[in-house]
């Protein structure tokens, strides 16, 4: 039986390859075990994941529900705001792309 760090082990060499879907499908199998709840490695590369294999609504409620929890994390502040403006959602895409600016980080 495959153990959960071996299962990430194979999501990161499928995003390293830059196949975003599976790799999103497997991390969602960890999160809903035991042993990925609460795991903020496994929870950023779903994002990533998920971001770049265009699932954006997917995207965005992931990264709404890692604000929710941690107002300070830049990367899921940054994503959320990509997200929105992929969606062509600017206006609300705006607040959360210069929010991660005040956070110094580059939007584009």
């Amino acid at each position: 039986m495959v153990d959960e760090f071996e299962r990430f082990q194979y999501a990161q060499r499928l995003f390293e390859q830059r196949r975003f879907a599976p790799a999103a499908k497997e991390l969602e199998a960890i999160l809903a075990s035991d042993e990925g709840k609460g795991r903020a490695d496994v929870r950023e590369l779903h994002l990533r994941s998920l971001y770049h294999s265009a699932q954006l609504t997917k995207a965005e409620a992931v990264a709404r529900a890692i604000i929710a929890e941690d107002p300070a994390d830049a990367y899921a502040v940054v994503v959320l705001g990509r997200t929105l403006y992929r969606q062509r959602r600017y206006e609300e895409a705006e607040g959360y792309l210069r929010r991660a600016e005040a956070f110094g980080i580059s939007t584009v």
